[in-house]
């Protein structure tokens, strides 16, 4: 059976996630490896979401870290679990997003795959996205199709809810395209304001937001952004949702403890998650959660109470590993761009068509 390997690094810029997959009629899951992303390359690449003075250098000087970020990563899992550059049919590299403007005709992901496949020795399948919004499309989220391949054949109506940065919905119904799009901030405006205010990078078990209160009227003011008000498809990003957005809502209002502020995101992320799965598929029976929200117990426990008639939980209880489901995507996805198979879905980016997505770069 061919194995891929899947190289993710999310908005949440915590670090890069690696995993092994082995590609046959199922999905198997062989080996995974977590690099945490060295500080001052977080910092560039944050700096990199918005414009700045010399971005053109400092993208390409930021990317060539990042690719000998991943590379070194790609060797370590391949010497750890006595594989060969040779044994890898492809890298499907995710890069990292810096830029998301579906609606202006772009989306820029930085990741070097020449240097990748050189640094490696394995042919790298990367820029995604680009092809879906040259059809017209959002060009994310991408994971759907590949949250229908990994649980598409139980039954009932299903949900698969990522949290990373942002986060997303894969809508799953029997003898029905799969849907999808983004509800709004996942883990961005807590990590956010968490390392504002304390310095630290993110809300280990919301602990901090559980301290807080719920300010309604500050609660109402960042609802009434305008992408909550929009239906899918759509897609988002920091472009929309940052510290910058927050505070300015901030200044408009009396001043609010920092942990109530914290608590207040943490119901937003909630709120706008269930309002948009109840208002796309209201008869949903099972909601998975992947990503680095499915270890923020506050935030699954707002979720649980949400949604009492919906059973809610991590992808660990159908046997995947929450931390590992996107970067087995882009692994997913360079396997389906070998093989020819489409693998957006205009149900949930707006495409005008099936596409085939990615860029080969041969080793």
């Amino acid at each position: 059976m061919p194995l891929y390997i899947g190289v993710m690094s999310g908005t949440s810029l915590d670090g890069l996630d690696i995993a092994l997959i082995e590609q046959g009629t199922a999905i198997n899951l062989i080996a995974t490896l977590y690099i945490p992303m060295p500080d001052t390359l977080r910092t560039e690449l944050l700096s990199l979401c918005a414009s700045g003075p010399d971005e053109i250098a400092r993208s390409a000087i930021a990317q060539q870290q990042w690719v000998t970020l991943a590379a070194q990563g790609i060797r370590t899992l391949l010497e750890q679990h006595d594989f060969k550059p040779q044994d890898i049919r492809a890298i499907g590299s995710h890069g990292q997003t810096i830029r998301h403007e579906p609606a202006r005709g772009f989306t820029v992901q930085i990741g070097n795959p020449a240097l990748l496949t050189e640094m490696t020795g394995i042919t790298v399948v990367s820029d995604f996205r680009s092809r879906d919004v040259a059809a017209g499309g959002q060009g994310a989220p991408l994971v759907p199709a590949f949250h229908e391949a990994l649980f598409g054949e139980h039954t009932g109506n299903r949900a698969v809810l990522n949290i990373g940065g942002f986060s997303n919905l894969s809508l799953i119904e029997t003898n029905k395209p799969v849907a999808g799009f983004d509800c709004g901030p996942g883990n961005v405006l807590l990590d956010a304001w968490i390392h504002l205010q304390r310095g630290e990078h993110f809300d280990r078990d919301g602990q901090w937001a559980a301290s807080g209160k719920v300010q309604p009227r500050l609660l109402n003011t960042l609802l009434s952004d305008p992408f909550f008000l929009t239906k899918g498809p759509k897609s988002t990003g920091r472009e929309v949702f940052n510290l910058a957005w927050l505070q300015g809502h901030l200044a408009r209002l009396p001043v609010f403890e920092p942990q109530d502020v914290q608590a207040t995101l943490l119901e937003l992320t909630a709120l706008t998650i269930v309002e948009s799965l109840q208002s796309a598929q209201p008869t949903t029976q099972t909601l998975l959660i992947c990503g680095g929200g499915a270890h923020n117990k506050t935030l699954m426990d707002r979720l649980t109470a949400l949604l009492p008639s919906t059973h809610v939980s991590s992808t660990a209880t159908y046997g995947v590993d929450p931390d590992w489901v996107e970067a087995m995507a882009f692994a997913w996805l360079a396997h389906c761009c070998l093989e020819g198979i489409a693998a957006n879905r205009p149900s949930v980016t707006g495409a005008s068509g099936l596409r085939v997505l990615g860029a080969i770069y041969p080793a």
